[in-house]
């Protein structure tokens, strides 16, 4: 079937617009048990997160009738900050992880190669990507220019399934909105450095977020995503003495 000027330049638009779509009405953030409301208490020896060796990946997949007509993409930060409490029993473990809006990226090249996977092709038009990453900051869904960071805080861990793993209980503030989503951590302590990874997939709502739908869900966006994560962090230097 061959598809009217007309529809072209309207599926060029929209494949263009955000990723995420947030809600006219924000949603209630989820409930959490009355006991865990509260972050962990910070406990142990601090490290704070290197960001440079830092990295945070988040993939985000097209889906629809009409899924041809956008792409999946990589959103990534090589800016995460923030401190990590190591005391010697894992379990009281804490963390605050601020992720700067305005320094996400969108599908750089070498993280889709990455993936190692057809889902995320090279060849990602950098209009497709300067148009996404545009309304990601803006004031319909992260709202960067009032929400600068999304801050992220543990709430008491659980033992994880697999040995050096536990099961973080995660505080979220996105855009002014709190929810909880639980995350699977491995820590592994080499010398002076701390090495904090983890994997698991995340459904927007779970941070406030709507899917982005258009033309009736002809095109949309999946709720969940996948992120992947490595927060590399080194003891906090002692302050100096006068």
């Amino acid at each position: 079937m061959r598809v009217s000027a007309h529809w072209k330049l309207l599926l060029s638009a929209v494949a263009t617009l955000p990723l995420l779509s947030a809600c006219p009405t924000p949603p209630r953030a989820p409930s959490l048990p009355p006991q865990s409301t509260a972050p962990a208490p910070h406990v142990g020896t601090p490290y704070d997160i290197a960001p440079g060796a830092s990295l945070l990946t988040i993939l985000v997949y097209r889906a629809g009738a009409l899924a041809s007509a956008g792409h999946n993409h990589v959103i990534a930060s090589h800016e995460l900050a923030g401190t990590i409490w190591l005391p010697a029993e894992p379990l009281r473990s804490s963390f605050e992880v601020r992720v700067p809006v305005d320094t996400l990226t969108v599908d750089e090249a070498e993280l889709r190669a990455a993936q190692h996977s057809a889902d995320f092709p090279p060849d990602v038009p950098d209009s497709a990507k300067q148009g996404t990453r545009h309304n990601m900051l803006g004031a319909a869904l992260l709202d960067a220019a009032n929400n600068p960071q999304i801050v992220l805080r543990a709430l008491p861990f659980s033992a994880g399934r697999e040995a050096g793993t536990v099961l973080a209980h995660v505080q979220s503030t996105v855009r002014g909105q709190q929810g909880a989503f639980d995350a699977p951590v491995h820590y592994q302590l080499s010398g002076d450095t701390l090495t904090v990874s983890g994997e698991f997939a995340l459904r927007q709502s779970e941070l406030g977020l709507t899917p982005f739908s258009a033309m009736l869900g002809a095109l949309q966006v999946q709720d969940e995503m996948h992120l992947s994560f490595t927060l590399v962090a080194h003891p906090r230097a002692a302050p100096a003495r006068n």
